[in-house]
């Protein structure tokens, strides 16, 4: 007796691990959910998902949304589309609310756009309500040399036909700034574009800066602009800063070498009394060697004396008189 309730007993266990088991591997309410919203997805479908790593709710809930919404979709490209890596719940939202809008998407396209990186909902919502994309203050100068600084709100919507492939924000943002600057660099004055702002977003949306982008671009509004440095002016000040030191330059150059030819000089000078001195100093000797052969009188001797005495005096007489025009104008005759 006691051997039949222990066998009775292992055998509710077995039976209660084994439902466990199933609900657990198989996930029955989820079968239940879909066949009560009307989704034909097999028991056994399921089961095979499991096989496949796939997480049958991130698939079967999805496709119940999407018939009800009135989609025609399957558990195969569902199913395909999660493998590859793609976000299933996101791309039926996106299907749904294109559908809402009237706006032409197949699964395949929004497929690819999802796994090409992109947020394909918030692309589809983008289409339906624009976007507006604010840009930094844009520097640009004015013919006359004043700086001109532009804010810019871009309203942009998303164009899904160049969603895959097509350039982001930060190309439209960056065409944008290049336009500014073109178009304040063309005018003539600065206050040619404060007086009339509407002429950079005009100029800037004929441009067509949305090619090859992601985006169509709707408007161009200047939203603040300001008056920046006088960039001319500074260039002038900088070019007259550095013609100032050239010609330091080359008058620093010119004293240097005057300088120098007055050294070259003086030298010129010292050397000349050297030999003046040296000659001087062999006069003497010369004249001994003179009187010794008889080419020179005693008598001559005796006027050559009398003339340098008288030379002397004179020199002597002149260096007095210089000294007393000195002591009686300090500051020299004029």
């Amino acid at each position: 007796m006691i051997t039949e309730e222990i066998g009775l007993l292992i055998v509710i266990g077995l039976i209660i691990v084994a439902v466990a088991v199933l609900f657990t591997f198989v996930p029955v309410a989820l079968w239940i959910s879909a066949w009560a919203a009307g989704v034909k997805v097999g028991i056994f479908q399921l089961v095979g998902m499991r096989l496949r790593r796939v997480i049958p709710h991130r698939v079967v809930n999805p496709l119940i949304k999407a018939v009800k919404a009135g989609l025609e979709l399957n558990t195969n490209k569902l199913e395909g589309h999660y493998l590859a890596g793609g976000n299933v719940d996101r791309v039926v939202n996106a299907l749904i609310a294109a559908q809402r809008a009237n706006i032409e998407l197949t699964f395949e396209r929004c497929a690819a756009i999802d796994l090409a990186g992109r947020d394909v909902l918030e692309a589809v919502q983008m289409s339906v309500n624009p976007k507006v994309i604010e840009t930094p203050f844009i520097a640009g100068v004015a013919m006359d040399g004043i700086e001109v600084k532009a804010k810019a709100r871009i309203t942009v919507r998303a164009n899904i036909d160049r969603l895959v492939g097509g350039a982001g924000e930060e190309t439209i943002i960056a065409r944008v700034g290049e336009g500014i600057v073109s178009t304040i660099g063309s005018a003539k004055n600065h206050a040619e574009v404060l007086e009339n702002p509407d002429m950079i977003s005009q100029t800037v949306l004929k441009k067509g800066l949305d090619a090859g982008t992601a985006f169509e671009i709707l408007s161009i509004d200047i939203a603040d602009i300001d008056i920046g440095k006088n960039i001319g002016a500074g260039l002038q000040t900088d070019q007259a800063e550095a013609d100032k030191k050239i010609a330091q330059a080359k008058a620093e150059e010119r004293r240097a070498m005057a300088v120098a030819e007055e050294q070259e000089m003086k030298a010129r000078v010292e050397e000349m009394r050297a030999k003046v001195v040296e000659a001087e100093a062999e006069v003497p000797m010369a004249m001994s060697e003179a009187l010794r052969k008889g080419n020179l009188g005693v008598m001559d001797y005796m006027n050559y004396n009398n003339v340098k005495a008288d030379t002397d005096m004179r020199d002597s007489i002149g260096k007095a008189t210089d000294d007393g025009d000195d002591e009686n104008n300090p500051r020299g005759s004029y």
